[in-house]
């Protein structure tokens, strides 16, 4: 008896669908085909186990297990449960009827209970668009597709659960996520999170006026950032406090991040992630951490893909190694990372803020009196990693000096997070207007048809610019991150056009492309 049941592979952040063709006819054995790896190779076992420790019998007949299209490569442990269906139905140990009807994933336990698989949220978006009656997850995968009440979204805990959904014969609506109590748990757990949320105040913060509105000008237009300066200075403290300025995601923002972070298995969260991502990884982390890897075709997005519509703040950036910086060129640019082997390549979205932290040298103060010990090639060493091109990439340059001690000791309190988070999100929904239908958020993704056609410059600001380029030196690019930068000067001020001062503030955040670090 042949039986098919819809399952799923993700590629890149979307499923595509997967059919598992279970087929029992006279012969012995079990046989699996359709390009499966060896965690899918492995599902056998864990589902003959599983089956049995539930007093189900295996059939002794020919077993046969296709997974199709035979020609795509099949990975992970989530075919266990549409596997573990298909042998009970072909056996005519249980009547599904409404086998037929659900996109079904997750692997089993040898006790027959179903543990959690990346991924719901694209399996959803595919249940939809396959017009199929909804989907049967794992019960914590499917906590992240509960937004989702368009379709049908069980959330199992075992095998039995499962053949009850499928028998068609008593209610199941207890099995639907958003009436299990795991879900109405951890909604409690999350609001009460939200109202204590773990982020620095900027009103902590003591000093450092110059960092903190540099740092309110980049969250406002999503620019990338750097912060030179010495041990203690507060850069790492600014950093923190970034976060709790950053302004909600949009739907749309909010369901592509979300989908990132479930198909790596990250998205342990209720529905959809509201929250931009702030993601700080070590300066030692490997390429394919932060850009992403993997074998085969199994491909999994790095850590410039999990901040995307959020931060990857990179602290020590100068000790990182130099090939891991230059990585960051590609993504910087387009806003998105192809990662290529041999027999596929996959795009995932990466338009991140950068915010990156460093010492002016190994020993970490340079330009602060007499303190310095190194010599001057342990310094230019030190700040050669830190190339043109990616230097050029970043919008703003901010160099930071000790607090003096009066205030230090006087504990002076500047504007607090609240305030300039305020003044951030009025210039995002500026923003937001003005891209309506354009596919970007903030001034920073703009391209050059796009500033032409929001970055007016009258001939003052244009004289000034000329002025700017021929004295300072600087690239095509850095010309166009000025404007850019301007463009959300700007729109903190609610300004309707960029003027000389605005261009004239966003240029002073581009000392690094004049001074030589170093000597």
């Amino acid at each position: 008896m042949l039986i098919n049941i819809t399952a799923a592979k993700c590629v890149g952040i979307d499923a595509i669908p997967v059919t598992v063709e279970v087929n029992i006819n006279m012969g012995i054995g079990i046989h699996l085909v359709g390009l499966a790896d060896v965690a899918v190779k492995e599902s056998l076992i864990r589902t003959i186990t599983a089956l049995q420790s539930l007093g189900f019998h295996i059939p002794g007949k020919k077993i046969v297990i296709n997974l199709a299209p035979a020609d795509m490569h099949k990975s992970g442990s989530g075919y266990d449960l549409p596997i573990a269906m298909g042998i009970i139905a072909g056996s005519d140990q249980r009547n599904l009827p409404e086998l037929g009807k659900y996109l079904i994933m997750g692997e089993l336990g040898l006790d027959g209970s179903v543990r959690e698989v990346p991924g719901a949220l694209p399996y959803a978006e595919l249940a939809i668009k396959k017009g199929l009656a909804g989907c049967i997850l794992p019960l914590q995968s499917a906590l992240e597709a509960v937004e989702y009440r368009n379709t049908r979204i069980y959330g199992v805990k075992d095998i039995p659960e499962v053949l009850r959904i499928l028998e068609g014969r008593k209610p199941c609506e207890d099995l639907l996520i958003w009436n299990t109590a795991a879900y109405k748990e951890q909604l409690a757990a999350s609001i009460k999170a939200k109202k204590h949320p773990n982020y620095m105040d900027f009103a902590n913060i003591i000093g450092q006026e110059g960092a903190k509105r540099g740092t309110e000008i980049a969250v406002a237009g999503g620019h990338n950032i750097i912060m030179i300066g010495p041990p203690g200075s507060g850069k790492s403290s600014l950093a923190k406090a970034l976060a709790g300025i950053l302004p909600p995601m949009s739907m749309e923002e909010s369901l592509v991040t979300s989908k990132i972070y479930s198909i790596s298995g990250k998205g342990r969260t209720i529905g959809l992630i509201r929250q931009r991502p702030f993601r700080a990884p070590h300066y030692s982390a490997s390429m394919a951490a932060i850009v992403g890897g993997g074998n085969g075709d199994n491909l999994i997005p790095g850590e410039v893909s999990l901040a995307h519509n959020g931060v990857l703040f990179a602290d020590e950036f100068a000790n990182a190694p130099k090939a891991v910086i230059e990585a960051l060129r590609a993504p910087l640019e387009d806003r998105c990372v192809g990662i290529s082997r041999l027999r596929s390549k996959i795009v995932y979205p990466a338009s991140f803020m950068l915010v990156a932290a460093s010492n002016p040298c190994p020993c970490g103060y340079y330009g602060e009196s007499e303190r310095c010990s190194c010599t001057v090639g342990q310094r230019v060493g030190y700040l050669s990693k830190l190339s043109g091109p990616i230097l050029d990439r970043i919008d703003i340059h901010l160099w930071l000096h000790p607090v003096e001690t009066g205030k230090l000791v006087n504990r002076v309190r500047g504007e607090s997070s609240a305030v300039v988070a305020a003044r951030v999100l009025k210039a995002r929904n500026i923003q937001k207007e003005r891209f309506r239908g354009e596919g970007i958020f903030t001034n920073a993704e703009m391209n050059s048809a796009q500033m032409e056609k929001f970055c007016h410059l009258d001939d003052e600001c244009k004289e000034l610019l000329e002025k700017l380029i021929r004295r300072q030196g600087l690239s095509a690019r850095a010309f166009s991150r000025i404007i850019k930068v301007a463009r959300s000067i700007a729109d903190l001020e609610g300004s309707r056009d960029i003027a000389a001062p605005h261009i004239a503030e966003a240029a002073s955040y581009r000392f690094l492309d004049r001074q030589n670090l170093g000597r």
